[in-house]
């Protein structure tokens, strides 16, 4: 089952290990995740739930997304997101599951995808990593892109030409990053490095696809003695 929680960047800090080495890690608010809609083969064609993170006064949103909510029986949401399963049995566990840190595990390998942070207007060098001319002899191209032309033949511009332009501001996903601590009581997720975005942002956190599941994921609610 392919699950994961959406989540809200906090900032980033610094823990200590056992062996007292600094840590830095990421702070990610994952409150507020509830589910929005269950999606069934029969019905929709492919089965999938949709999740929802924070809620949203009800005259931001647009008519069809209002009435989306409302059809659902579910509080406005500031963001949603799918997560596929690979059939509608699977779905029947929706139910059990923890929609909360504790869904994920202290060592856990997961992806993070956001949105990157935005750059602006931005030349070749630092948009696509170029080189850069001589800085000596008297050159005076050097941080410029250089050549763009494909010569006599055909004498003109190709599509996809790596040139200055607006740089950032894309969906990154970030591979293989470490759950350092899961922290049920405050909601929050540390993870090790960095993540696509700036603070305030959202993101999705998933189970790394490159790792190996833990057993018995994703785990179950926690039962409660009355």
């Amino acid at each position: 089952m392919s699950l994961g929680l959406l989540g809200k960047k906090v900032g980033m800090t610094h823990v200590y290990d056992e062996d007292g080495r600094a840590v830095p890690v990421t702070v990610v608010d994952v409150a507020g995740n509830s589910v929005v809609q269950i999606k069934k083969s029969d019905t929709n064609g492919y089965s999938a739930v949709q999740i929802g993170i924070n809620d949203q006064k009800e005259q931001r949103l647009s008519k069809p997304l209002a009435g989306h909510f409302k059809q659902h029986e579910s509080a406005p949401k500031k963001l949603v997101r799918e997560f596929r399963v690979d059939s509608d049995e699977e779905l029947e566990q929706i139910k059990e599951v923890d929609f909360t840190a504790s869904m994920f595990a202290d060592g856990q390998w997961v992806d993070v995808i956001g949105t990157s942070k935005g750059k602006g207007f931005q030349g070749a060098v630092k948009r696509y990593k170029f080189g850069g001319l001589r800085m000596t002899h008297g050159s005076m191209m050097h941080r410029r892109t250089g050549a763009i032309g494909a010569g006599s033949t055909p004498g003109r511009v190709w599509k996809g030409t790596k040139m200055p332009g607006r740089h950032g501001n894309y969906r990154t996903t970030v591979q293989n990053l470490k759950v350092v601590q899961a922290r049920a009581e405050d909601n929050v997720l540390l993870i090790e490095g960095a993540v696509p975005g700036s603070k305030g942002s959202y993101m999705v956190i998933r189970p790394a696809v490159k790792k190996a599941l833990p057993e018995n994921w994703p785990p179950k609610k926690a039962e409660t003695s009355e």
